[in-house]
């Protein structure tokens, strides 16, 4: 069973886990709490053709989209392609990241201020205007990433919760929970996902 899976009667097997997801800095400080031990307790088994976010990297990997990546906001289409990357981490829904051709460039309005991200460097941000309505701060690129993610210079990610709708394929994705996030979710991947309470120590 799952939960015989992520059993450990041996430190040594906690200490392994953890190294092998990039969770040795939770090691070190004992963070194998009964927070963190119940979440993996309940991983969800992925069914045929599911992805378990439990089984993505870290460090993350990128990879290509094959399906075709939309977002609609206030009844615009301002992305559409075929040629997006998507971004998986442990525990984390995939982003998805679009190539600046196939942006409406004219929706993105540069905003101020910048994030750092571990793994991929510094990002900045934009707003999102399309006619009335305007959405601060909703998506974001890294101009200059970090050796191994250089495939997602300039493309820009977003916030699936904060446009009208955002598909990949013909289904509507659902936003990573907790808003701080810009994961994606769709039927593909199970969890459970890093995001909403009681989650910020997985």
């Amino acid at each position: 069973s799952n939960y015989d899976f992520f059993f450990f009667q041996a430190e040594d097997g906690i200490r392994d886990f953890c190294l092998s997801r990039g969770l040795g800095d939770v090691y070190k400080r004992q963070g194998i709490n009964a927070e963190y031990m119940g979440m993996i307790g309940r991983r969800i088994e992925p069914g045929p053709g599911q992805e378990s976010v439990w089984d993505y990297p870290r460090p993350p990997r990128v990879e290509p989209v094959k399906k075709q990546v939309r977002v609609i906001f206030n009844g615009e289409v301002i992305a559409d392609t075929r040629n997006a990357k998507r971004i998986l981490e442990t525990s984390h829904p995939p982003t998805f990241y679009i190539p600046p051709e196939d942006l409406k460039k004219e929706a993105f309005k540069k905003a101020s201020g910048s994030s750092f991200c571990e793994w991929k460097g510094s990002a900045s941000y934009f707003d999102i205007v399309v006619g009335d309505k305007r959405e601060a701060k909703a998506a974001w690129t890294y101009p200059n990433p970090t050796a191994g993610f250089e495939s997602i210079k300039d493309h820009i990610s977003l916030y699936a919760g904060r446009v009208d709708a955002c598909y990949v394929g013909d289904e509507k994705v659902e936003p990573q929970p907790g808003g701080f996030y810009g994961g994606w979710i769709t039927k593909e991947i199970v969890g459970p996902f890093k995001g909403g309470p009681g989650t910020w120590g997985w």
